[in-house]
């Protein structure tokens, strides 16, 4: 664990950020390692990168930028002509922006973290979908990310996540076809 963090904190310009990313990774990761493209939460299959960004969201809720970008929304959703009646509609409405403006900007940390990771000799990322594994994004592909090397001792350090997909359904992505 000490030469993990040790590669970590040599390679990232955000260790602490890069060590969370790298433990939910864990948590959620197959006994092969990998981990996506989706995780199933509530009964749905959720993307991985979404779930990750859901799941590190709470770190920044007391940042002065976070609480301005609230009232940057709340101003914008009260100014707008499309804004509901009802104040309980308002507020949902709000919370639905921010929660999207939160993961979008989250995604982009998120990326800069595993590019990091992968870096370090510490994850290794690729893309399955629609067609294909293939190298390029895009096209209903999405990401999944398996851990190499030493970051695989962050395994099984806590119980089994109930996140983990119960049933083998190889198919991928949103299209079913039979």
């Amino acid at each position: 664990m000490a030469e993990l963090l040790d590669r970590v904190a040599h390679t990232s310009t955000r260790p602490r950020y890069a060590f969370m990313v790298l433990s939910l990774i864990a948590e959620i990761a197959r006994p092969d390692g990998s981990a996506g493209p989706f995780v199933m939460r509530n009964g749905r299959a959720t993307l991985l990168r979404d779930w990750l960004c859901d799941a590190l969201a709470p770190m920044g809720a007391r940042d002065p930028k976070r609480l301005m970008l609230a009232e940057k929304v709340r101003a914008e959703v009260l100014v707008s002509s499309e804004a509901p009646a009802e104040p309980q509609a308002v507020e949902a409405a709000i919370a639905a922006e921010v929660h999207e403006r939160i993961r979008k900007s989250g995604k982009t940390n998120l990326s800069r973290a595993v590019s990091e990771l992968v870096h370090a000799g510490l994850i290794r990322r690729h893309y399955q979908g629609f067609r294909v594994d293939h190298q390029n994004r895009g096209a209903g592909r999405h990401v999944v990310y398996a851990l190499v090397g030493r970051a695989r001792c962050l395994m099984g350090r806590s119980s089994p996540s109930p996140l983990l997909p119960v049933a083998t359904d190889r198919r991928q992505g949103e299209l079913r076809l039979n």
